[in-house]
């Protein structure tokens, strides 16, 4: 069988499980040990180089990440800064919009992925923006565009990966990616200023109520420099980072700012917890 019949046949079932429903690591596993059947190439041989490629320290560091997203966000931790980001910019007209983006730069220094930036976007600021009469489609927009911006600024796993894959250091890829996604927040506010909608005008925050914002957001706001700090440093590697930012959170930021939820922590390592979020919002309504 030639080449590309053989490829061709990868595909089909690659996609083929995948309608089936089969996790795509699976379904790329199937198609690959089924086409690899027709070659001169062993199991085995094919089995070694799968593991070879998983075999990366560097990418543990993206769970860590993600779990660091995670646990903010089942903690109502990022409402303090969400609340300063409000404080900072949410007299400047757009409104929540502004919002929205300075939020992003901030948890986007927390996660680094774009998937966990929309969902605690839309989560937070979503029903808030809807009911001040922003439209639909405007909240899709702004919150997709904002949540770019974790692909770019450290810890952005997409640096990682990349790193990883191809050899290249992840310190500077993090160093060459902040100033860009900078660009993109900054970029996203002036057009929400000239072009959005207004949105509600609100008061400048005093200076007392700034300052207050800064001190309840000061513990979250410690993520990012544990970070950057530790990695741009040389302290710490991005793995060993990862680590430390999640020790930093269970250890610290969830006993000082919501104690209650140290019992819900089994739920939030769950892979899959259908009932968590009703036990969840069941706790914070009591």
């Amino acid at each position: 069988m030639s080449a590309g019949y053989i490829l061709g046949l990868m595909s089909f079932l690659f996609l083929f499980f995948g309608y089936l429903g089969v996790p795509v690591p699976f379904a790329l596993m199937a198609g690959v040990l089924i086409g690899a059947s027709f070659t001169e190439v062993s199991h085995v041989a094919i089995i070694q180089k799968m593991f070879d490629g998983m075999d990366s320290e560097a990418l543990l560091a993206i769970p860590f990440f993600l779990l660091v997203g995670e646990l903010m966000s089942s903690a109502n931790v990022v409402v303090r800064v969400v609340n300063l980001s409000l404080a900072l910019v949410g007299h400047i007209r757009g409104g929540l919009s502004q919002v929205v983006t300075v939020f992003s730069m901030f948890f986007s220094e927390m996660s680094g992925s774009t998937t966990a930036d929309v969902a605690v976007i839309s989560r937070a600021l979503g029903g808030p923006m809807k009911k001040e009469g922003y439209s639909p489609a405007f909240i899709a927009a702004i919150i997709a565009s904002a949540s770019t911006i974790a692909a770019l600024v450290p810890p952005s796993i997409t640096a990682v990966v990349y790193g990883a894959i191809g050899n290249v250091s992840i310190a500077g890829l993090f160093m060459a990616g902040f100033v860009p996604g900078m660009m993109i927040g900054v970029g996203l506010m002036i057009y929400c200023y000239f072009f959005g909608p207004a949105g509600v005008r609100r008061r400048r925050a005093s200076f007392r109520d700034l300052a207050g914002a800064f001190k309840d957001a000061s513990l979250p706001l410690m993520i990012p420099v544990i970070l950057l700090g530790g990695i741009l440093t040389g302290w710490f590697t991005p793995t060993e980072a990862g680590v430390v930012a999640v020790a930093y959170i269970l250890i610290i930021v969830i006993p000082a700012l919501n104690r209650g939820h140290i019992r819900f922590l089994a739920y939030v390592l769950l892979p899959s917890r259908p009932n968590f979020f009703l036990a969840f919002d069941y706790h914070r309504r009591g």
